[in-house]
C-alpha cells in the first residue's frame, strides 16, 4: 500500500521519501489548494478547499472576460453596496480557509521525518506562502470594506438622471472652509459640460463676483429676486455676489429647499445650482464640493502634484499682504497637499481671475494622479481623504457609466470657457453674450463639406 500511494502512506522512515513529499504537499498547496488533504489528509476538507478555489478562478475568470468586453459593467458592479460587501466576506472567508489548510498541510508534511536541513526551508516557504496568498486576500477584503464606506458616504442613493442635449453639466463648487475661517462658502464655482457619448468636456469658469445673478426658471430664489441676486446691491448679507447666494440661504433661506438633505445636498448648494443654471443656461444635473479644509489630504494621499508654476506667489497672509509665511516660487514643481491647496487658494499679488486659472490647472493635475495604479496602492487613504473632501449627489449606481465616460475625458483635451474679463464685464454681464458663448464651447464642431 505504500509503494502504491507514498503520498498518503509514506514510508515514515525514509527521509529522502518524506523530504520529497514536503516539498510537494507545500506546492500543491500553492498550486491547487486543497489537493494537499485530498492526496494526504481529509478528503472532505480537501474537497471543500477545492471547489471553493475552483469558484474563486471560475469567478475571477467571468469577471476578467466581462471586463474585457464591456468594462463598464464590471466597474458599475464593483462600486454597488452589495457587490462590495460580497467580495469583502468572500476575500475573508478565503484568506480564513488558506489558512487553515496551510496549517493543516503542515500538519500532514510531517517535519520530523524530513531531513533536518529540509525542516526550516520548507517550514518558512510554506509560512511565506501563508503570509502572501493570505495576507493579500485579507488586504483585499479590508480594501473592499473601505470601499464600501467611502462610496456609500459620499455618493447618493438616488435615481439617476439622464443627459440633456446629450452632456451632462456637473457643477463644480469649492469651498472656502480651513483654519481661521467660520463656516463654508464657495470660494470657486465652474460648471463642466460632458458630451455623454465622447466623452468630450468643456470647464466653464465662473467668477465669484458676478453681479447681478439670475437664476432658473422655477427657482424659488428667482421670485425673491425676479431682477436677479444683487441688483441694485439687494441682497440680505454684507456682500452681494455669486458665492454670497450660499451663505444667505444656509443662514436665512433653507426652507426655501425643504428636501435637500433628503437628496444628499443643501439648500445652499440647490440655490447655488439655480444660479449656475441662470448663469450657463444650462440644466445642471449633478454637483460636486469640494472642501478646502481636506483638500490638502487628498493631494498627499494621491503622492502630491506636478504643476508648473508661471508666477511667484505668496503663502499665508492677510487681505494686505501681511504674515506670509513662505512663497512658491516659478518653475516646475512637485507640490504636497499643503502647497498645492495654497497653489490654489493664494491671491494676495494675483486676481481673482488669476486663482481661476490655476485652480484649473490643478484640478488637471489632480486627475492624473487618479491611475489605475496610484489608486490601488494609496487606496485607503484616498478614501479616507475623499470622505472628508467631496460632497456629491451623483448616484453610487452611475459609478461605473461615469468611470467609463471619465476615461474617455482623459484621453481628450478639456476646453476652457472662462467667464471673465475682458470676454465677459463681471460687474455688468450680459448673459445673452454668456448663453451664447456657452453654446458655441459645448457645440461640437461641424464637418466642412468637400468640395
Amino acid at each position: 500500500m505504500t509503494i502504491a500511494n507514498p503520498i498518503r502512506y509514506p514510508n515514515a522512515g525514509s527521509r529522502d521519501l518524506m523530504t520529497r513529499r514536503g516539498w510537494w504537499l507545500v506546492a500543491l498547496n500553492l498550486l491547487m489548494p486543497g489537493s494537499a488533504q485530498v492526496l494526504a489528509g481529509s478528503r472532505k476538507l480537501g474537497r471543500f478547499g477545492l471547489v471553493t478555489t475552483f469558484l474563486l478562478w471560475l469567478g475571477a475568470l467571468t469577471i476578467f472576460i466581462i471586463y474585457l468586453v464591456k468594462p463598464t459593467a464590471v466597474v458599475g458592479f464593483f462600486t454597488q453596496t452589495f457587490a462590495l460587501w460580497v467580495l469583502q466576506f468572500v476575500l475573508a472567508l478565503y484568506a480564513i480557509l488558506w489558512v487553515l489548510l496551510t496549517l493543516d498541510t503542515l500538519r500532514l508534511v510531517r517535519l520530523v521525518r524530513a531531513h533536518p536541513p529540509a525542516r526550516a526551508g520548507i517550514a518558512a516557504f510554506a509560512v511565506l506562502l501563508l503570509v502572501v496568498v493570505s495576507g493579500t486576500a485579507a488586504y483585499g477584503a479590508v480594501l473592499a470594506g473601505s470601499a464600501r464606506g467611502a462610496l456609500s458616504g459620499i455618493f447618493s442613493a438616488a435615481a439617476s438622471e439622464p443627459p440633456v442635449d446629450g452632456r451632462y453639466n456637473i457643477m463644480l463648487l469649492g469651498g472656502d472652509a480651513g483654519p481661521g475661517r467660520d463656516g463654508m462658502r464657495p470660494d470657486s464655482m465652474s460648471v463642466l459640460s460632458i458630451d455623454a457619448n465622447t466623452g468630450q468636456a468643456v470647464s466653464i469658469g465662473v467668477p465669484r463676483d458676478l453681479d447681478p445673478v439670475p437664476f432658473s426658471d422655477g427657482s424659488p430664489m428667482q421670485k425673491i429676486y425676479p431682477d436677479g441676486y444683487g441688483y441694485n446691491d439687494n441682497c440680505d448679507v454684507d456682500v452681494c455676489q455669486l458665492n454670497s447666494i450660499y451663505t444667505e440661504v444656509e443662514l436665512y433661506k433653507a426652507k426655501l429647499y425643504p428636501n435637500a438633505t433628503k437628496q444628499n445636498s443643501q439648500p445652499g448648494i440647490e440655490a447655488m445650482r439655480d444660479a449656475l443654471e441662470g448663469v450657463t443656461g444650462l440644466k445642471i444635473q449633478y454637483y460636486v464640493l469640494i472642501d478646502m479644509e481636506g483638500f490638502a489630504q487628498l493631494v498627499d494621499a494621491l503622492g502630491g502634484v506636478q504643476i508648473d508654476v508661471k508666477e511667484k506667489l505668496p503663502i499665508g497672509g492677510d487681505a494686505q499682504g501681511n504674515g506670509v509665511t513662505g512663497w512658491i516660487y516659478p518653475g516646475d514643481q512637485h507640490m504636497n497637499g499643503y502647497t498645492a491647496q495654497w497653489y490654489a487658494r493664494s491671491r494676495e499679488s494675483t486676481s481673482d481671475y488669476d486663482r481661476m486659472a490655476r485652480q484649473r490647472i490643478l484640478e488637471d493635475a489632480i486627475l492624473k494622479q487618479f491611475t489605475p495604479i496610484n489608486v490601488a496602492t494609496k487606496f485607503q487613504d484616498i478614501a479616507k481623504a475623499g470622505q472628508q473632501v467631496m460632497k456629491t449627489d451623483i448616484p453610487q449606481s452611475m459609478l461605473g457609466y461615469f468611470v467609463d465616460l471619465g476615461m474617455k475625458t482623459r484621453q481628450l483635451p478639456v476646453q476652457n470657457l472662462e467667464l471673465v474679463p475682458p470676454t465677459v464685464d463681471p460687474t455688468d454681464p450680459n448673459y445673452d453674450q454668456i448663453h451664447s458663448l456657452v453654446q458655441k464651447a459645448i457645440t461640437p464642431p461641424t464637418a466642412t463639406p468637400k468640395p
